[in-house]
């Protein structure tokens, strides 16, 4: 018997729009336009003759039978990626597929996967970044690494295990020509430059002010960029001063294309976590990963991510040695 079935763009475009409440966001993630979008959730309608979405000022909202209509296709969607994912598999190997905070994918993970890879041929491991935590119950990753306060499990309920990785620390940073031009003696020289942060992490000029005791300083008058990584680079480029966790710019200070102009090191009550979901067997791909992380791990400060010896550099040795070319 012939199914009848609705056209998948369609259904793709639906699942989209139900999942984010948002055309516009369904839009990105399926790069295309939201007038495509809209045509093919009216598409659908029309081939159902039911209201799928209404809107208020709340945003796009589900009807009663779009909130029915939307589980189904979501858990067929994902089994179909799932299914097809499989399929592309290299043949003998097994995929790992994790979503990791950008600046800690960029700074921190990949330059140490060659070392996993090596030691394990027959894993591939595909990541994607994101700042959001993992939905496991769409079955596109095995796991995450989830940056939070109080453990993922405060977000995600109790269906996860959290394995801890390290604490951070946050510190001001800047290219040593900044030193150089003599604008930056001391804590109250920072009202003078331009301040860069993430939009992902508002809070850590002002954690970092506090611990410095510089309570009237407004490090909201700034550039912020998407992710900390960005910021970092606009530092090395001269844009201002950005604040950095030292686990992840210990290269650049090393070198000396940044230096720490105050040497305070500032910890906040934030964590890295390996997420995965509690309710189902672990991938053996997943427990190979596991232990090679937190060997990692392990040779870190656990309350910073720094590694030991650690790489604090004084701004004004950083500075000799850019002169001497080091």
């Amino acid at each position: 018997m012939a199914r009848n079935l609705p056209p998948l763009n369609a259904l793709r475009a639906f699942e989209a729009c139900a999942r984010h409440a948002s055309f516009t966001r369904a839009a990105q993630e399926l790069c295309v336009t939201h007038g495509a979008v809209s045509r093919q959730v009216a598409l659908l309608e029309d081939r159902l003759a039911v209201r799928l979405f209404t809107r208020n000022r709340a945003g796009t909202v589900l009807t009663s039978d779009g909130e029915a209509y939307f589980e189904p296709v979501r858990t067929a969607l994902d089994i179909i990626a799932d299914a097809t994912h499989r399929l592309h598999r290299p043949s003998g190997k097994q995929a790992l597929r994790l979503r990791v905070p950008p600046t800690f994918a960029l700074r921190w993970l990949v330059p140490r996967l060659a070392r996993f890879h090596t030691a394990n041929r027959g894993i591939e491991v595909q990541i994607t970044t994101s700042h959001e935590p993992a939905d496991f119950q769409r079955g596109d990753v095995e796991a995450c690494i989830q940056s939070d306060a109080c453990g993922p499990t405060a977000a995600a309920g109790s269906n996860v295990c959290q394995i801890r990785l390290f604490g951070e620390a946050v510190t001001p940073v800047c290219s040593p020509a900044l030193i150089a031009e003599g604008k930056l003696r001391d804590l109250r020289d920072l009202a003078n430059h331009t301040l860069l942060s993430s939009t992902h992490r508002p809070n850590d000029w002002e954690t970092w002010l506090a611990a410095a005791g510089l309570f009237d300083l407004d490090a909201t008058d700034g550039i912020r960029f998407e992710n900390s990584a960005l910021s970092y680079q606009a530092a090395i480029d001269l844009a201002g001063i950005t604040i950095a966790q030292p686990a992840f710019i210990q290269d650049d200070l090393r070198s000396g294309r940044l230096v720490e102009p105050f040497g305070i090191r500032a910890e906040t009550a934030w964590a890295y976590y390996l997420v995965y979901p509690r309710d189902r067997q672990k991938p053996q791909a997943l427990a190979i990963f596991e232990d090679w992380l937190l060997g990692e791990a392990s040779l870190v400060n656990p309350a910073t991510g720094v590694t030991s010896p650690p790489a604090f550099i004084p701004a004004e040795m950083a500075l000799a040695q850019s002169a001497a070319g080091l």
